[in-house]
């Protein structure tokens, strides 16, 4: 089955803690801070490969975690950073975030990569926090945790023609006669149940990737039927071969459904029916379809549009048609899915959320990454590591914070997992 979704967890590695520590050496009495720094935490980083073609791997993995930094160690020594959890992904790739659907990398090309959640920075090292009235710091700082977020993929086929039409107009079979594809071909609706690609060669350098997109009907825009799960693959098309029947054999109306066929597109993305389209009026080796094709053509040509008389049964116009959708190609530009504004995204880093101030009780409680960082960063037992808290805590606004919501000399404040008492 293809599988051309998945939604799956993603955990940078955090960084590595600062180290305390102080110079120790024979006939050294007291040395200064020798604490090292933590290593960079692992990044998660997205590459396309050339073997992959689906997304079924993450059926079955759907949670993928990067090491952390390693802690520093005395004697000024880093702690090493983690290598980078590496995962592969199919061309056509594009990467949303679930929460805000923001797309956080539009992945095209074979060797492309991304990285899509950053590791976190090792904490600085008692060494750093030395000054001329400090010079016995007795702590470090703790690394930052890494990104985490989950994630949608969403494999959009990269195909260059994007074959359209309603069911059992002769798409697939228009496809097998001009490439080695083997698509499966039946006379009833709806055959087609994934999108099938084939690559067309006319002559040495001169092929394309052209995708038969599964039968659409009337109100697929709204999720009827097959409608979602495949128009999304032609969207990365530049030019659409609108496959119609003109036989009539089934009692229906051409340039009807050629009309119906062109609003679902309009429907459900505006941009996609924007793309230049080219008509491949099929069956025409039927009995009595010339008539048909007739009517058909004159109307269809009076919108603008290029129309070829094809027979997909006996290969008849077919390589006509396929020179002219080579030429097209040839001065197309390039489909580009991600606008700049959701580009930025990739690059921009999430403000930290600034801390929070809730009553539990008669307890004043300081909640937030901040706050559990603060208190992960303090030696409590030491007074210039508290000196340090205290001055941290009203650089943050947290001291005024608290001031108006109320607090007085004397009552309980909890930061994290500390608490202490009110001071003014």
């Amino acid at each position: 089955m293809f599988i051309d979704s998945a939604r799956i967890y993603l955990k940078a590695g955090n960084g590595g803690n600062g180290a305390v520590s102080f110079h120790r050496e024979k006939y050294v009495a007291a040395g200064g801070p020798d604490g090292g720094d933590g290593g960079r935490g692992g990044d998660i980083v997205f590459i396309v490969d050339q073997g992959i073609r689906t997304l079924a791997d993450f059926r079955y993995k759907k949670h993928y975690k990067a090491d952390p930094g390693q802690d520093g160690g005395s004697a000024n020594c880093s702690g090493k950073g983690a290598e980078d959890l590496v995962i592969k992904v199919p061309a056509g790739t594009i990467v949303k975030e679930e929460e805000t659907g923001h797309i956080l990398a539009d992945l095209t090309e074979v060797g492309q990569t991304a990285i899509i959640a950053k590791g976190g920075k090792g904490g600085a090292g008692n060494q750093h926090f030395a000054t001329a009235t400090r010079q016995v710091p007795n702590f470090a700082k703790s690394g930052t945790p890494g990104e985490e977020r989950w994630v949608v993929l969403e494999l959009k086929l990269l195909a260059d023609v994007g074959l359209i039409g309603f069911p059992n107009v002769g798409k697939s079979t228009i496809l097998s006669m001009i490439s080695a594809a083997k698509p499966k071909i039946a006379n009833y609706h709806f055959t087609t149940i994934e999108p099938n690609l084939g690559v067309v060669s006319l002559e040495e350098g001169n092929s394309f990737v052209v995708a038969d997109i599964p039968g659409l009907i009337e109100g697929a825009h709204e999720g009827i039927g097959l409608g979602h799960e495949f128009l999304k693959h032609v969207e990365r098309t530049k030019l659409l071969v609108h496959v119609v029947d003109v036989s009539g054999i089934e009692g229906r109306d051409p340039v009807e459904d050629f009309e119906v066929i062109n609003k679902e597109l309009r429907e459900y993305n505006p941009v996609l029916a924007s793309r230049p389209q080219v008509v491949a009026a099929n069956k025409t080796d039927i009995p009595d379809s010339e008539e048909n094709y007739k009517e058909f053509a004159e109307k269809i040509e009076a919108m603008g549009y290029k129309v070829f008389p094809v027979s997909a049964a006996t290969n008849k116009g077919l390589r006509e048609l396929l020179f002219h959708v080579s030429d097209q190609l040839k001065v197309l530009p390039e489909t580009i899915l991600v606008s700049e504004t959701d580009q930025e995204v990739v690059y921009t880093a999430e403000e930290e959320k600034s801390f929070e101030i809730r009553r539990e009780n008669e307890i004043y409680v300081v909640e937030g990454p901040w706050a559990r960082r603060i208190v992960s960063n303090t030696n409590f037992g030491d007074y210039e590591s508290l000196q340090y808290f205290q001055r941290a805590m009203r650089k943050k606004g947290v001291i005024d914070a608290l001031e108006k919501m109320g607090v007085s000399e004397g009552d309980t404040v909890r930061v994290h997992d500390f608490e202490f008492e009110y001071v003014r």
